[in-house]
């Protein structure tokens, strides 16, 4: 059979059940062939083939019958020859149709996306005998409706017309045809004796003009459960068709919050043998505070992969407890992954394509078809475990972009649950995000979303430009940026953001939401006796020098190159400062698959070598470069001597060590300059850091020597400026705001009028 079906009040509308029925039943079944037709104009149609969870048209039928293509895939389309050509040999052209009309009093043009037709508001007042003689000698028709709109389109041309041609060309018989719609706006595919339906809720016009006839049926159900329920009465796929094709309803688990993280709460060693679990080493305190959700002891899933070598181990676990006296009812849903999903998924292609995108190195992106396919593969894996634990309109909290593509799997599974997403990396402006050659799948999945969070408003902003070139939107809600975040004092500044869009036929809800720091954490190992030793120990060694700290792991984004570039400039442009400040730089080495940071190594090392080699003195060198990872205990022994901290990553989604420096310094009174570049995340936050811009050896420099050369006062005040924001804006209050944000209620969302 061949559905021929209208969109919006449709093959877009009904309850969510029905229309998963529906669209499963397309997927599913062989038999079925789709055609949508629509008053829409062809772009406003592509951005629901990126919609995931629609079935792919084979054929569109849109500008109300005046473009006809055939769907090849979501980014593939084919006018349809020779009916197309037909058709295009018929329209004088916009021009001449607009010239024509010009003076003609009461028409105001839609701007709405439109191709072989010219559209207008109108009242029926101005559908007068000059504006249809003018129309008649440009060699077209005028089609009225709604009392407002007005189209001008080739003669013999609509959407009854076009789907007629199709059905010819294609040899389709008509009794195989059903025709869908709900108002009088689709009356035209009636006319041809087609087996057809207007779903429940139909525009009493259209209901008006096919009562009485025996091949159209008005059914009960709005939307995509009346288009069922003509497909069941007109017995197209037969009784052992509809059940043989009807996905059983999946019976929910028992987890009412689910947090959807790359990796699980907990690390796994082997001790005489044997596998043991402990809390992680990492000083990541993202981790504690998602796991204190489950402190109330409401029943929770934490899902996260793991690596499955049948080889080594045949009895996997894919369920383990964790922590089972503090939370006896969370539960560690592990995904089974082999070491080479694991390798391409996230060591691979997320690194190697969507790291260098997000953090606006889009020349570095390498995208590669198997890859993302096997990207496909593992995100599926995590919604279908998802899809099983969770309770009925249960929450599930997903994690960052290794993860895009689990809203759109999961809304097609369990269309019930309330899904939210937070970003942690950077998202880059439109003009470096669509470079991806899959940005319509990946941002029609994030649409599924009901919420979607990211560090900073112009993180946020960033997202909408790219689902304004996506998908037809509009924007519901905006909020200021002030006074929570920087607005115009840095470079990620912005003044107000979006908090609510209606991005295709979906509305999702958007906010900026900074990780805070786990401070207790900080405060807690400043009161161990071994950190207190090595502080006291560090100030010993560096005694009579100003020193100068940065931390960061080795990556093209953090600018640990540049700014070692930018030390050498301060050394030769203030020759007073040698023997006198000393450069300390932590740098955690990648993981040895990671062969893309070789050469930035060889190149940072042999910077360093230079610099030490020129401006080393007896007893005294300018550098020091550890090439290793810091047990966090010590770090803190580094942020408490440290006189200035200088972080100036080129493109960083926030960073946390910035927010670490700030606790330590803070809670022993100290008064460190922390010099923040503002192309981090966190310089929109952190009122109170110097910032600086990495881009510019130069301003890298003179930032660094204010810090240096800031009176004692005003390093105190910037000191508890920040101290109040990052001791307030801790990582527990991030989280309850986050959530607190997903199950706000929506706004008050505005009427649209669709035009024709």
């Amino acid at each position: 059979m061949l559905l021929a079906t209208d969109l919006d009040g449709t093959f877009l509308a009904g309850p969510a059940e029905d229309r998963l029925r529906l669209y499963q039943l397309i997927n599913s079944h062989p038999a079925i062939k789709l055609a949508y037709v629509t008053g829409r104009g062809l772009e406003s149609v592509l951005s629901l083939l990126s919609d995931p969870t629609l079935p792919q048209p084979d054929y569109v039928i849109c500008d109300v019958g005046a473009t006809v293509v055939q769907v090849i895939d979501a980014t593939t389309l084919q006018p349809l020859q020779p009916l197309q050509a037909q058709i295009d040999a018929r329209w004088p052209g916009e021009q001449a149709v607009t010239t024509a009309l010009q003076d003609i009093p009461g028409l105001e043009r839609q701007d709405v996306p439109q191709e072989r037709r010219c559209s207008y508001y109108c009242s029926f007042d101005a559908i007068s005998p000059e504006l249809a003689s003018v129309i008649g000698e440009l060699g077209c028709e005028l089609l009225y409706s709604a009392e407002r709109y007005l189209d001008i389109l080739p003669t013999g041309v609509n959407k009854g017309s076009t789907l007629l041609a199709l059905i010819e060309q294609l040899g389709i018989d008509e009794d195989d045809v059903l025709v869908a719609g709900d108002t009088l706006n689709d009356l035209a595919m009636y006319e041809h004796g087609f087996k057809g339906v207007c779903v429940g809720e139909s525009e009493e016009g259209l209901l008006a003009a096919t009562h009485g006839r025996a091949r159209v049926l008005h059914a009960e159900r709005p939307g995509c459960g009346g288009i069922v329920e003509a497909i069941e009465h007109f017995g197209f796929l037969g009784e052992r068709g509809m059940q043989l094709h009807r996905t059983p309803a999946m019976a929910p688990g028992k987890a009412e919050l689910l947090i959807v993280y790359h990796r699980t709460p907990y690390e796994e060693v082997i001790e005489k043998g044997e596998v043991k679990r402990r809390r992680p080493a990492s000083p990541n305190g993202i981790i504690p505070t998602l796991v204190s959700f489950f402190n109330d002891g409401r029943p929770g899933s934490w899902v996260a992969w793991a690596v499955h070598d049948p080889r080594v181990n045949k009895n996997f676990e894919n369920y383990t407890s964790f922590d089972g006296d503090r939370h006896p009812n969370l539960t560690v849903s592990r995904v089974p992954l082999s070491k080479s999903e694991v390798d391409i998924f996230y060591k691979s292609f997320s690194k190697e394509a969507f790291w260098p995108l997000l953090h606006t190195f889009w020349e570095r992106a390498r995208f590669r078809e198997d890859h993302w396919e096997v990207f496909l593969k593992v995100n599926r894996k995590f919604a279908e475990r998802v899809a099983v634990d969770a309770a009925e309109g249960a929450t599930v909290w997903l994690h960052d972009y290794n993860l895009w593509m689990v809203p759109a799997a999961l809304r097609e599974l369990r269309p019930d649950l309330k899904i939210a997403f937070f970003h942690h990396t950077y998202f880059p402006s439109a003009d470096v995000f669509n470079v991806v050659p899959w940005r319509r799948a990946i941002i029609g999945s994030l649409l599924q979303c009901d919420y979607i969070g990211f560090h900073i408003p112009r993180q946020v902003e960033n997202f909408v430009d790219v689902v304004r070139g996506t998908v037809p939107m509009r924007v519901l809600e905006e909020q200021s940026a002030a006074p929570r975040f920087l607005t115009y004092g840095c470079a990620t500044g912005l003044d107000r953001y979006a908090s609510c869009i209606e991005a295709g036929h979906r509305v999702v809800r958007l906010g900026a939401h900074p990780v805070g720091l786990d401070t207790q954490r900080v405060q807690t190992l400043l009161q161990r006796e071994d950190v207190r030793q090595r502080m006291a120990q560090l100030r010993s060694d560096l005694s009579g020098t100003r020193v100068l700290l940065s931390v960061e792991r080795l990556d093209y984004t953090k600018g640990t190159l540049e700014r070692l570039l930018a030390f050498e400039r301060m050394l030769d442009a203030h020759p007073e400062l040698i023997g006198k400040i000393t450069l300390i730089t932590i740098c955690v080495p990648a993981a040895r698959e990671m062969t893309i940071y070789k050469q930035l190594q060889n190149q940072i090392e042999q910077a360093v070598g230079r610099i030490n080699g020129r401006f080393s003195r007896v007893g005294w060198i300018p550098l020091q470069f550890f090439f290793r990872a810091i047990p966090f205990e010590e770090l803190v022994a580094y942020y408490a001597m440290a006189d200035v901290m200088w972080i100036t990553p080129l493109r960083d989604g926030l960073n946390l060590v910035s927010k670490e420096f700030v606790a330590v310094q803070g809670m022993t009174g100290g008064r460190g300059v922390l010099v923040l570049s503002e192309f981090a995340g966190a310089a929109a936050e952190l009122k109170g850091a110097v910032l600086t811009n990495p881009h510019d050896p130069q301003d890298l420099a003179s930032a660094c020597y204010l810090a240096l050369n800031m009176s004692r006062a005003e390093a105190r005040t910037r000191m508890r400026q920040l101290f109040d924001i990052v001791s307030h804006f801790d990582n527990k209050r991030w989280g309850d705001d986050f959530l607190d944000a997903v199950h706000a209620p929506l706004p008050e969302i505005p009427q649209e009028q669709e035009a024709s």
